[in-house]
């Protein structure tokens, strides 16, 4: 399933063809959304926001259109007129003079205006994104504490997304592999050191990976992105040398080091 830095990159393809342009062409498969149809033509997409793994397709009117692909939707850019052959079904297309945005299998699909994005259940669950910007090491320190979190096994809240968005298997694999530590721990046991640790790659980590677009040739700060762990089981790791390990947690496949997570 794709996880926080993928969502984003998809969204930085749809940005790129859509933004600032005039809306030409506005369909929308659900009943409940064919009102908006006549009202977005002509209005322009102003950005495509990022929320964890949902998406918000701002438009200049201010309505939003809030989607999650969930485990099977999947957005495609096209040129304008094109009809793709596909066996999966077109929920919503968004198309300007050049290009066309389409939507197809999701079924978690709302328009919002002011008021109801900022009351949206899914929106107020979710903890910030990783790849905000504005989210530091100290802000996610802070959070590791936090009273409603620094009691959860590692093994869970990195899953969470009401801890952090856009986390997912391969980053909590990889993540807990930088920091050295095992997934059983919780922040109120952890040094500071072991704080600091994980805090930096609860951020390095995923805006590495989509900094270097899914590439995986190594993970080092300026380099492009590799697993250390994740579906490596058997060979040797690269930091100290011992045989990577496979299990299964929290319903998920896990990857570790025995030589070197603690």
């Amino acid at each position: 399933m794709p996880e926080g830095p993928e969502i984003r990159r998809a969204a930085d393809q749809l940005e790129k063809a859509i933004v600032g342009k005039p809306l030409t062409d506005v369909w929308f498969a659900f009943p409940t959304l064919k009102s908006y149809e006549a009202g977005l033509l002509g209005e322009q997409v102003n950005a495509i926001e990022t929320r964890g793994k949902a998406l918000l397709t701002h438009f200049s009117n201010g309505l939003t259109l809030y989607s999650h692909n969930q485990l099977y939707g999947v957005w495609r850019v096209v040129p304008s007129g094109t009809v793709p052959e596909t066996q999966r079904v077109l929920r919503v297309r968004l198309a300007t003079a050049d290009h066309a945005i389409l939507l197809y299998s999701a079924s978690d699909i709302e328009m919002l205006n002011a008021d109801t994005l900022a009351a949206h259940p899914f929106l107020q669950r979710v903890g910030p994104d990783v790849l905000d910007a504005s989210l530091t090491t100290e802000m996610v320190k802070a959070r590791l504490l936090s009273p409603r979190f620094r009691r959860r096994q590692f093994s869970g809240l990195l899953l969470d997304q009401a801890f952090l968005a856009g986390l997912g298997n391969y980053l909590r694999v990889e993540i807990l592999w930088q920091a050295q530590l095992l997934p059983q721990h919780k922040a109120q046991t952890l040094t500071d050191a072991q704080l600091d640790a994980l805090s930096e790659a609860l951020l390095a980590v995923p805006r590495h990976s989509y900094r270097m677009r899914g590439t995986m040739k190594g993970y080092h700060h300026g380099a492009a992105f590799r697993f250390e762990v994740f579906h490596r089981q058997g060979k040797a790791c690269r930091r100290c040398g011992a045989l990577v390990e496979k299990g299964t947690l929290s319903s998920r496949p896990f990857y570790w080091c025995p030589g070197c997570q603690y």
